[in-house]
């Protein structure tokens, strides 16, 4: 299964370092688990999207993890590809980059035809990949466009027609712009999780060491003992008692003043809902727990 991760420390740009597998003593062994792609999304000090990815696993590339492990900024994202749509190259490795967002998605949505022919020329043409994610992001893209700028208008509208029309698996998404985080899970197939992080955590004192269950995603920042953040996450990553799944449909929004709000935007299941089963083999493999 994909695995996501978003943070946010708005108005402070933190330092933070990414392993994106478990670096470096498991670093092989996780990523032939896990060997798709991995990816990280941030702002520099000018505001300007930068991604770091690589569109194969981390033990083929230790240039990457290297390359990913000290940055600057106050929104993050970080996404590890399991394929389900789309060959491995770079221009299907999360996260995407369009208007000044980055974007990351963990799930399936079949029925692309449709989705291209909705999208029309203009919006399909600013799709460089071929994959549902990046499709998605387009919809959204266009969607905000339409509603004068308003980020969260885009997503709702974009996933709502997604639900009705086409055959959905999965939606879950991290938006991100320089200072602001959007984050949805829908329906309840996978999980999402959202941390309201206090300065130095739960126990008041500690900088934010991050590591996911299963070791393929692992942060520190050190600046977060002295600061408080949002953190979103595909599980709860530390014994924080301050996790918290997101509801099926929930739409988490965090402003550029840390204030974080979520409303079920999606209350309904998807029109045409695809269980495991009927998923072609890849994708199948793609969405299973590891």
């Amino acid at each position: 299964m994909c695995r996501l991760f978003g943070m946010s420390s708005t108005p402070l740009r933190a330092r933070a370092t990414f392993w994106l597998l478990d670096a470096p003593d498991s670093l092989s062994v996780q990523s032939r688990r896990d060997p798709d792609g991995t990816g990280l999304g941030f702002f520099d000090a000018a505001g300007v999207p930068q991604v770091h990815k690589a569109p194969v696993a981390a033990y083929a590339d230790r240039a990457f993890a290297e390359e990913a492990r000290t940055v600057e900024s106050a929104t993050f994202l970080a996404h590890i590809r399991f394929a389900s749509t789309g060959r491995l190259e770079t221009r299907n490795t999360h996260p995407f980059e369009q208007d000044g967002r980055l974007f990351a998605h963990n799930g399936v949505i079949e029925g692309l035809d449709a989705l291209d022919a909705h999208l029309g020329p203009a919006a399909r043409a600013t799709v460089r990949g071929d994959t549902d994610s990046e499709r998605f992001f387009a919809l959204i893209t266009r969607e905000i466009a339409a509603h004068g700028g308003d980020v969260t208008a885009g997503i709702v509208r974009a996933a709502r027609w997604i639900a009705d029309e086409l055959p959905v698996y999965s939606l879950n998404l991290v938006l991100t712009t320089r200072d602001e985080l959007w984050a949805l899970r829908y329906p309840d197939t996978h999980e999402l999780f959202v941390l309201e992080r206090a300065v130095g955590g739960h126990h008041g004192s500690r900088h934010l060491d991050h590591s996911g269950t299963g070791g393929r995603l692992r942060v520190h920042s050190h600046d977060l003992s002295e600061a408080p953040a949002v953190v979103v996450a595909s599980e709860a990553m530390d014994d924080n008692p301050g996790w918290r799944p997101l509801e099926s449909g929930e739409l988490l929004h965090v402003g550029p003043d840390l204030a974080a709000t979520g409303r079920v935007v999606l209350p309904g299941p998807p029109r045409h809902r695809l269980a495991l089963g009927d998923l072609r083999p890849e994708a199948a493999r793609s969405q299973k727990a590891r």
